[in-house]
This record gives C-alpha cells, structure tokens and sequence, in this order.
C-alpha cells in the first residue's frame, strides 16, 4: 500500500490516483507534490511496459515518469518518504532496474538531443542510443556507444560504454564532459572536472550509486558513415576462427572495430553459427575494405553483406527473452586473447550446447585511459569475452552449476567483469568489477554522495 502519512510529499484530499495520468484527471494534481510528470499504476496501460525488462517481469507499485530534474527530486523525495525501494531505469536491459512492491523511476520521457557548439551534445538519461545516433545523422557526428538501438543512454554510460567506436574513440564514458546528477538529498548538481570531480570520476564506470543522472554532455566526434557488415563462418572449428580473427584484429588499424559471434541451433529455423561482426568507422571504403579484406579471407569464410552504411543502421534490436528466464551469464577481459584462452573458450563453448559466446576486440583508444581516470579500471586489455545460457525459471541449480564449471576453466585466464553486461549481481561481482584502490575511493563517494544508501537496486556498492 503507498502510505499517505502528514510527512509525505504526497497530496492530500482521499482521491485514489487510478489509472494513467488519472492524478491530473480526477484528483487535479499529482499524487506527488511537485510531480509533473506521468505516474503510472497496475492498472495504468503502459504500466507493464515500464515494469518488464531483460528477462524478467517485474510488480512496482508505481512507475514514475518525470519530465527533468525537479521532477527527479520530487519523486525521490516521495519514496524515501514511503520507504519504497528505488530502482531507476533508463534503458530495458537490466533486471535490475525493475523491482516488487517498490517505485521505478523511469526517464524515458528525458530524451533530447541537443547538439551544442564545438560538437558537444546534450543528452537526456532517458534517450537510447540508436535515437540519438538518428538525431546526430543531419550533423555527421557520433559518439562511441552501444549496439543495441533500444539501450538507454544512461545506464550504458555509467558503466562504461563499450561499442562500435570504441578502438577509436573509447568508452562512452571516454567522451563524457560533464553531467547533471539529482542526488538523494533532493540536491541538482553539474558534475565535470572542475565541479563535484570526484562525483565525476565515480560516475564514469561506478554505475547508478551515488545520484539520479538526468542529462549527459559529450564531446561527439565527426562520422559521416561507417563500413559495417556481417561475415559469415562455417561452424564447427571454433579455435581457428577465433586464432585467425585474432591475428587479423592485432594487425587492424584502430578504426576497424569486430565482434565474434558463436550461436547454438535453436531449433529448425536458426542454426548453429558464427558470425564476425565488423564495424570501420568511416566512410573511406578502399581504406574499409583494405583492413576487412583479411577477415573475408578467413578459412570457412561462407560469405557476407558488408556494405557502407548511416551508423544508425548498425544498432541492432534484438528479441528479449519471453516473460520470466534464467539466464546465466559470466563474462570478463582478457589482458592477452593467447592460444591457451583460445584453446579453453573453444572448449567451454562445446560443452555449453545451450550459450551464445561474444567476443570483442578492443584493443586501442580505450587502452590509452590511465587505470585511475576514471571508476572503469579495466584498461590493459585485448578483448571482452561473454558466455550467456538460457534456462526454464524452474530449471534446478545443478544444472547452473554445470554451466558455472564448464566456464570456470576460461575465467581463470581472465580479469575482471564488465558490470553492464552483468545481469544478477553474483557474490563476488564487485570484487571482479574494481580492484581494491578502486573499490575504496567507490564508498568513499557513496558515503559523501548516498550514505543512506537509497540508490540500492543495482549492483550496489554500499557506503
């Protein structure tokens, strides 16, 4: 039940909210003081669409839309009155930004994209990346983001970024010049080099701990198009294709940025497959094709359709899982993609008939960022590598385990986690995403900034 005790910043008069937008319909106001913006209830039409996420379906008591930073304010305020457990959601793809019984604070309606002088761009939280790569298309600019069309530009950010530009330009959070944040005091604050810094640094990788970010500023780079495409390999000789993709990627220039997909048959209509995605970010096709055309030469290539192309075109939309699903998941980096990991991840991959493995060639501009810059302390690696099955949510926990064993051999050879890509918070995820200096300047900025821990509902540092 949502209290409505003389202390909350709750209007009063006995009106039940109802329905969407019914607190302006019939109670002349929003059942929270200060509120612009829409709240939506069980019974609210859009409601389920702000309480599902990756693979999971969630039961809020409420979903709040605001439209800026005073209605941020005005909504935290009224759950920390409440008690109710904040999540905070600016893209679809985490469970952890839905919640039962509690408020998720959703900021899709925060999603301009403003283009200021000298290429800086203004982003709402709430804008997903493969909107504001349409709204950069007219002025030939990008900013190195995602994959996924439908992923907010707040949640990618604060963990990192990484994405089709990010062997030239970088993390997200590489680009990032400055950011307005609601902390859980109800204080607004513009957090940059100069101002709050050291909220600054805990932002850039730190996730969503320390404040409610409305908008992003970043310095967006000059793009007029990009050579991109899918090359496809026969299956069946995984460790040659990943020894061979490798050989080619050292030798890339940073502007060719690739990902090395292995799928499992899902049944008649999708095959087991494996795909190298690869992303030149330009427009110069000769220099495109002169750096992809040792990848098509690959043995077991089958053939491909890369092709020049707007970089909006290149954000997928993939399928989320129907309604609830286990998904079990573990990823890392590799400081050296070796032979030996090689060897271990083809191995891991055969006995996980039931997992999608990606990896990710990174090395380049990300690996210029000082390991202190920033809260991303990952920065002396070769590649990302992520192995994600599917279970029934009645499926029993031997069969995880199974899953867990047959990648532990991989996991030693590498370092870290990347938290985005985290989609439950296991027991030792911190300890993989921040090393211990990092990890301690982490709570230091959680007791200044959040020292009652309000912004919980994520994988949380605790002051």
């Amino acid at each position: 039940m949502l209290g409505r005790d003389n202390d909350s910043p709750v209007r009063s008069g006995g009106c039940d909210p109802g329905t969407i937008d019914a607190a302006h319909d019939r109670c002349g106001g929003s059942m929270i003081d200060g509120f612009a913006g829409t709240i939506l209830l069980p019974d609210s039409d859009e409601y389920l669409m702000a309480a599902t996420a990756y693979g999971r379906v969630g039961r809020p008591a409420l979903a709040a839309r605001p439209t800026g930073a005073a209605d941020v304010v005005a909504a935290i305020a009224y759950a920390r009155a409440q008690g109710l457990e904040l999540s905070v959601r600016s893209g679809g793809h985490s469970p952890l930004n839905i919640n039962d019984g509690g408020m998720v604070l959703d900021l899709s309606r925060i999603r301009d994209v403003e283009v200021q002088g000298g290429n800086r761009v203004r982003l709402g939280s709430g804008a997903t990346w493969g909107g504001v790569a349409q709204g950069l298309l007219e002025y030939d600019l990008a900013v190195s983001s995602g994959d996924t069309y439908t992923v907010g530009v707040g949640g990618l950010t604060l963990g990192g970024g990484i994405g089709w530009l990010v062997r030239q330009h970088g993390l997200a959070i590489d680009s990032l010049l400055e950011a307005e944040v609601v902390l859980p005091s109800g204080a607004i604050v513009t957090a940059n080099e100069t101002s709050e810094p050291e909220l600054f640094w805990a932002l850039r990788g730190g996730g969503g701990n320390f404040g409610v970010v409305t908008t992003f500023t970043f310095q967006a780079h000059p793009l007029r198009g990009v050579v991109f495409g899918t090359i496809d390999v026969q299956p069946g000789s995984l460790a040659e294709t990943l020894r061979g993709w490798r050989d080619v990627m050292r030798a890339a220039p940073e502007k060719l940025n690739s990902t090395l997909y292995s799928t499992p048959e899902f049944g008649l209509e999708m095959p087991a497959a494996t795909k190298v995605l690869v992303c030149y970010g330009g427009a110069d096709q000769d220099a495109a094709m002169a750096a992809i055309r040792p990848l098509l030469a690959l043995p077991g290539v089958t053939g491909n359709d890369v092709e020049l192309k707007l970089f909006v075109e290149v954000f997928d939309e993939p399928s989320a899982p129907p309604g609830s699903i286990r998904i079990v998941d573990r990823n890392g980096f590799a400081r050296d993609l070796d032979d030996t990991l090689i060897d271990r991840v083809s191995t891991a991959n055969a006995a996980l008939d039931s997992a999608v493995l990606m990896v990710r060639y990174l090395r380049g501009a990300m690996n210029r960022v000082p390991a202190d810059a920033t809260a991303f302390p990952h920065r002396d690696v070769e590649a990302f590598l992520m192995s994600a099955a599917f279970l029934p949510p009645d499926a029993p926990d031997e069969a995880e385990r199974r899953i867990m064993d047959s990648w532990s051999p991989v996991a030693e050879g590498l370092t870290g986690t990347y938290g985005n890509f985290n989609l439950r918070a296991y027991s030792d995820v911190l300890d993989l995403m921040y090393p211990p200096a990092t990890m301690e300047r982490l709570r230091a900025a959680k007791r200044r900034y959040d020292p009652d821990n309000v912004l919980a509902h994520n994988l949380n540092i605790t002051p």
